[in-house]
Formats: C-alpha cells, sequence, structure tokens
C-alpha cells in the first residue's frame, strides 16, 4: 500500500489502472493492441476483485478473459467470417434489442439472487446489475458493434462506486476516465460504422 493525498492505494489497483487506460485507449482506436490489453486488465482485475469481495465481477472476469480469445477470432475473421477477413464496425440488428435488454434484467436478479444468498458480496444488487451490464457489453464488442459503448456507460458509474467504497481509488479514477470515453467511442465507432457502409 501506498499513500496518495491521503488515501491507501494499493500497488495491484495502480498497476491493474494503467493496464485499464491502454486498454481503454485501445478499445476507442480498435486497433491491435486492444485484446491483448483486455486480457491481461481481465486477470489483474480478476484478482481485484475478488480481493474486494466483488465476487460477481471477479468471475465476469474470468468471463471477459474468455471473451477476449473469442473477440480476437471474431475481429481478424476467423470465426464467423466466410471471407476470413478482418470484421468491419456494425450495428445491433434491432431484433435483438429487446433480448439483450431481457438478458441484462434477468442476469441482474440471477447475480443479485445468488450473491444474497451466498452472503459474501458487500454490494449484491450493484455487484449484480454491473455484472450482468458486462456479460452484455462485452458480447457487444465481441460482435464489433458500435452501440456497445451504451452498456458500458452504464457499468461506469455502478464500478466507479462499487470501487470507491471498496478503497480501490486508483480503480474508481479509472472508471471514471472510461465513461468519458465511452461518450467519445460512440462517436468515433459510430463513424467508423457508417464509413463501412
Amino acid at each position: 500500500m501506498i499513500d496518495i493525498l491521503g488515501l491507501q492505494i494499493s500497488i495491484i489497483d495502480i498497476v491493474g489502472a494503467a493496464i485499464g487506460l491502454v486498454y481503454i485507449v485501445s478499445e476507442y482506436k480498435a486497433n491491435r493492441w486492444f485484446w491483448p490489453s483486455c486480457l491481461l486488465m481481465s486477470l489483474f482485475y480478476i484478482v481485484i476483485d475478488f480481493m474486494a469481495g466483488y465476487y460477481a465481477n471477479g468471475s465476469i472476469c474470468i468471463y471477459n478473459f474468455l471473451m477476449s480469445v473469442y473477440g480476437i477470432l471474431v475481429w481478424r475473421g476467423i470465426v464467423q467470417s466466410r471471407t476470413k477477413e478482418e470484421r468491419p464496425f456494425g450495428s445491433c440488428p434491432v431484433g435483438q434489442v429487446p433480448w439483450l435488454i431481457i438478458a441484462v434484467v434477468v442476469l441482474s436478479a440471477v447475480f443479485w439472487w445468488l450473491l444474497r444468498l451466498l452472503g459474501e458480496s458487500n454490494y449484491p444488487l450493484l455487484d449484480g446489475i454491473s455484472s450482468a451490464l458486462s456479460i452484455v457489453g462485452m458480447w457487444m464488442l465481441a460482435q464489433k458493434w458500435w452501440q456497445q459503448w451504451f452498456c458500458w456507460m452504464l457499468v461506469e458509474p455502478v464500478m466507479v462506486a462499487l470501487f470507491w467504497m471498496s478503497g480501490n481509488y486508483a480503480s474508481a479514477v479509472l472508471y471514471i476516465v472510461y465513461e468519458v470515453f465511452c461518450i467519445l467511442g460512440i462517436v468515433s465507432w459510430y463513424r467508423k460504422y457508417k464509413q463501412n457502409e
């Protein structure tokens, strides 16, 4: 632990936040370093979340790690591609939106119920909601849909609250930065999607 402005911050929290900055900038730019930084960030946040008692979010980081491998394969055209070319920016089909909303609601309820039942999570409702949104957002991200940023826009304030309450201040600040990148990402990815059309 080190003291910054009177706050006790762990080294792993600082390193995780630094990797997270590389992750969000590379996601915004959609460059080749995005998925490797996502893999590395997922590993760090598995540890950070479990240490903070956010078991659903820690489990989601395991899911994010696996989805990063899948995302690499999809974006590079190895899977879900007839031409085997890099996947262009896309848009979520309108018919899928209700299913994604239902998935968030059902997953939030299931996580909240499980976390309350287990009694281990410090904030089971917030932990459950952020985890459900992360699952859907990560799946949309792997599809390279520009609307994936909206899921993250909803997740980030919840994560700021969770990390601040657990004393992971570097991560809380990181998620404030993420919120700004969500707005920038919506504009940037939408423009790229329209150019691909």
